[in-house]
């Protein structure tokens, strides 16, 4: 006999025994409105592993009577679309039924292959339904994106888990004519290892049953998985975190906005689950610099350096050690003082820059290094600051002559910056007096 994984063999036959994504598939909501209707179109189902994708398909494909054709994008090429594509012709012409063609993975294939499913989806061929755990946005082309609508599948909540375990191993007592059950240690650590994939949860549970033994003396045949039969099998880290996919952004997007709302357990939870989930802390490092610029500038100018040290003691420690010195360094940028005015005054002069092109530096400002710049009067009239009062220019203008002076720095009331908008605002107060004497 040909051995089937328990994951597979607990495929739902109904939705009624579809666990997970209610609010999708519960009474009144899209999908089950949609199959109640009969009124069915092509869908993008976008979730990470593990949260029923190719199992809704297939049950989308059974209520509705459909033909249901199993491609992936990672084993499958144009050759298998090809024959999908005559399989659901043949379908039609001769039993005139529909045909649903499931792609799990969609986001692998090239922008040709997924153009070469337009023309079928459009003239009704076959239902098309994409799985991936890729944003739709990023990975797939706007052609198909607007033939397909895009559900999002959410992870497995613990109460999920919960239920697909007991299935789990309702099937496993069945298989193996014994009651199996398992401690409440044990369940824990299951389903806190399968990180909402009840794909993982079944398949490491039926590793694990291989380590468990009979109970003696049960009147009937009995086996308990303990915690010690499971800690035969989880192994290695368990959170779910892909280093180049959706999950990747998100979180290093939920740590940068913790720093920036100023919630250091927050900044810290998101480093070390990125840390947990094998992403380079090089990267992380390289983040948090940035994060010291753009989220605190000069509100408090130990913030970068907090930040380039703990990047140099990684260097020195690697991990776990070096681990620490990022931690400190999130919870420095969570705590500073904020001010993203040197972020936004970047912006600003960037998008000058790239308008206004190449203006000539006025001669004044340029420095007269041989005689013939001096003979071209490069330098001429400059004044140096050091030579004025208070040591400032006033009235002197650095911008390009034919382009209008700008201001874009304008520091916030926060941390060191409220110094600095007082410095401004005196230098300021010298250029209008400077200004004044001229047109005297």
């Amino acid at each position: 006999m040909s051995y089937s994984p328990l994951s597979d063999r607990l495929r739902p036959a109904q939705l009624a025994d579809y666990v997970g994504q209610p609010h999708l598939v519960a009474p009144g909501r899209t999908l089950f409105k949609m199959l109640e209707n009969g009124s069915l179109h092509s869908m993008i189902f976008w979730g990470p592993p593990g949260t029923g994708k190719t199992t809704l398909a297939r049950l989308i494909a059974k209520q509705t009577d459909l033909q249901f054709i199993n491609l992936s994008a990672v084993l499958d090429g144009v050759k298998e679309v090809r024959q999908a594509v005559e399989q659901a012709q043949k379908q039609r012409e001769q039993f005139d039924q529909g045909t649903l063609l499931f792609v799990d993975e969609v986001h692998r294939f090239n922008k040709a292959q997924q153009d070469a499913f337009l023309p079928y989806v459009e003239d009704g061929t076959f239902i098309f339904i994409g799985a991936t755990t890729e944003n739709p946005s990023f990975e797939l082309n706007n052609a198909l994106l607007s033939r397909a609508r895009v559900y999002v599948l959410r992870t497995l909540d613990e109460g999920d888990l919960a239920k697909v375990l007991v299935r789990g191993l309702t099937c496993l007592s069945e298989d193996l004519s014994a009651q199996v059950t398992v401690d409440e240690e044990a369940q824990t650590a299951l389903i806190q290892y399968a990180d909402g994939d009840a794909r993982k949860l079944l398949n490491v549970l039926e590793q694990a049953i291989d380590f468990a033994d009979y109970i003696e003396g049960a009147e009937v045949p009995t086996m308990l998985l303990t915690m010690a039969h499971c800690k035969e099998v989880l192994q290695g880290g368990i959170r779910r975190f892909d280093k180049k996919g959706e999950a990747f952004y998100d979180q290093v997007s939920a740590l940068h906005k913790s720093v920036r709302g100023s919630d250091p357990d927050a900044a810290l939870y998101w480093l070390t689950r990125m840390l947990d989930g094998g992403v380079d802390a090089r990267y992380l490092s390289r983040r948090l610099i940035r994060m010291a610029s753009e989220e605190i500038g000069n509100a408090d100018l130990k913030a970068l350096q907090v930040c380039c040290n703990a990047a140099d003691a990684y260097e020195r420690l690697g991990s776990p050690e070096g681990d620490l010195a990022l931690a400190q360094a999130a919870i420095y940028l969570a705590v500073a003082p904020k001010s993203n005015a040197v972020y936004m005054a970047y912006k600003s002069a960037l998008k000058d820059v790239a308008i206004a092109g190449s203006d000539e530096v006025p001669l004044y400002l340029r420095n007269a290094s041989t005689k013939l710049m001096k003979n071209l009067n490069y330098g001429e009239g400059y004044r140096y600051a050091h030579d004025e009062p208070e040591a400032y220019a006033a009235g002197e203008v650095y911008f390009p002559e034919e382009m209008p002076e700008r201001t874009y720095y304008e520091p916030v009331q926060r941390g060191l910056e409220i110094k600095i908008t007082e410095k401004l605002a005196r230098l300021n107060q010298l250029d209008k007096i400077a200004i004044n004497k001229r047109r005297k």
